[in-house]
């Protein structure tokens, strides 16, 4: 009997639609990486997405909900697998670019709330967090690679989480860019400063986010008072990562590790 999986994408979630409507995209891209023997099988298998946050359900009851349009009548005890135990998998991806509370505490405690709800005839396996993937800096690189300019910023979000920062300084670090945050120091505009000060003339910044939303808006405008007080200098600003076959191949191949 083949082993049935399927696999939900968790995101942290946002008032503002976009995210969820590129994670919709996102999703659509990595179904197709699904085998064509997955395909033919049944409805078992399929890839969703849940939000960690900004959900009216919280994360775990999303994994329930997921496992019962993805499994049927397997879980919650109402009858027993046709399959023997474990061959019901259920694969979490948390896509998220930093290893903070959310990836280290949060979603995990969820996971096992919704197996603890759930039982064993579905068992849930927690994937490694996007950024952990090699491949990452490569697709962030190549963006870098389109445009021309002196200097690169990558701007996260930051946390104030100890160690929270090493991932960040290492991938500016194999850009090359120097790194800033969005909410912790050091901030964009003291980055620039700095930048300015070298005798940079063009500086380009690197959202370190997911998708386009408020704070990319946020991050846009903030540059567009940078321009003001530094007019000799050309700013560029790239867009987010957004919803990418490259980006579905990374994300796929995280679900077999």
């Amino acid at each position: 009997m083949p082993i049935s999986s399927s696999y939900l994408l968790v995101f942290h979630g946002s008032r503002d639609p976009r995210p969820e409507i590129a994670m919709q995209q996102l999703a659509k891209l990595v179904c197709n990486k699904l085998p064509e023997n997955h395909n033919a099988l049944n409805s078992a298998h399929q890839v969703g997405i849940a939000a960690l946050e900004m959900s009216p359900q919280p994360l775990h009851e999303q994994i329930q909900e997921f496992a019962k349009s993805a499994f049927g009548d397997v879980c919650g005890g109402l009858r027993q697998s046709k399959l023997s135990q474990n061959e019901n998998r259920l694969k979490i991806v948390p896509l998220f670019l930093l290893p903070g509370v959310h990836v280290m505490t949060d979603i995990p405690a969820e996971v096992a709330l919704a197996q603890q709800a759930i039982g064993q005839d579905i068992m849930i396996e927690l994937q490694p967090y996007l950024g952990s993937h090699p491949n990452l800096e490569k697709l962030l690189a190549k963006q870098i690679a389109a445009i021309k300019a002196e200097a690169w910023i990558l701007l996260a979000h930051g946390s104030r989480r100890p160690g929270s920062k090493e991932t960040v300084e290492a991938m500016a670090a194999g850009l090359p860019a120097v790194a800033a945050y969005w909410s912790v120091p050091p901030s964009l505009e003291s980055r620039v400063k700095e930048l300015v000060a070298a005798g940079y003339k063009e500086i380009a910044i690197l959202p370190y986010f997911l998708f386009a939303g408020g704070i990319t808006d946020a991050i846009a405008a903030s540059i567009e008072e940078l321009k003001l007080q530094f007019s000799a200098v050309n700013f560029q600003m790239v867009e987010p990562l957004g919803a990418s076959a490259e980006l579905a191949e990374i994300i796929w191949d995280l679900t077999d590790r």
